[in-house]
C-alpha cells in the first residue's frame, strides 16, 4: 500500500514522502491516526505541488537572507557604556545590546542569533557573528566607546 505521511513518523519517513507499508500498517495505525493518507491519484498530485510551492518558498528566504547578511556586514556599530579606571568597561556588551544597536538601523535580528566573537573588557574594536540562516554567518563590527 502506498500512502503520503503527513508528519513524521520514526523509522519510515518525513512528512511529505510518499512510502510504500504493508495494508494493515497502513489501514489500521498510520490512517486513523492521521499520520498519513492514502497516496491517490489527486493526493501525489497534491504533494507534487506542495512541494514545488515550499521550494520557491525557501528560495525567496534564501534570497532575503542573503541581502540581509550583506546589509549586517556592511554595518558598522557604536556602543557606549560607562568605565572606570584605565577605561575597564563595568559589565560586558551583551548580544542583546548589539541586536538592539542593529534593530535601530533597520536590521531585524533575534537576539539568539548574536554571538560576540571576543570578550569585551575594554574599549575597542570587536566584531560579533550572526547566524542569518544555515551557513550564512555575516559578522558585523562594533566600537566599544566611553559613554559622554
Amino acid at each position: 500500500m502506498k500512502i503520503i505521511l503527513k508528519e513524521n513518523v520514526e523509522k519510515l519517513g518525513n512528512a511529505g514522502d510518499l512510502v510504500s507499508v504493508k495494508d494493515g500498517f497502513g489501514r489500521n495505525y498510520l490512517i486513523p491516526q492521521k499520520k498519513a493518507v492514502l497516496a491517490t491519484k489527486s493526493a501525489v498530485n497534491e504533494l507534487a505541488l506542495m512541494k514545488t510551492r515550499a521550494a520557491q518558498k525557501a528560495e525567496l528566504t534564501v534570497e532575503t537572507a542573503k541581502e540581509l547578511a550583506a546589509k549586517i556586514e556592511a554595518t558598522s556599530l557604536t556602543i557606549s557604556v560607562t568605565t572606570g579606571e584605565d577605561d575597564k568597561i563595568h559589565g560586558t556588551v551583551t548580544n542583546v545590546q548589539i541586536a538592539e544597536a542593529l534593530n535601530e538601523r533597520g536590521i531585524e535580528v533575534d537576539r539568539r542569533n548574536v554571538s560576540i566573537d571576543d570578550d569585551v573588557k575594554i574599549l575597542g574594536e570587536y566584531t560579533a557573528t550572526i547566524n542569518v540562516l544555515g551557513e550564512l554567518k555575516p559578522k558585523v563590527k562594533f566600537w566599544v566607546v566611553k559613554d559622554d
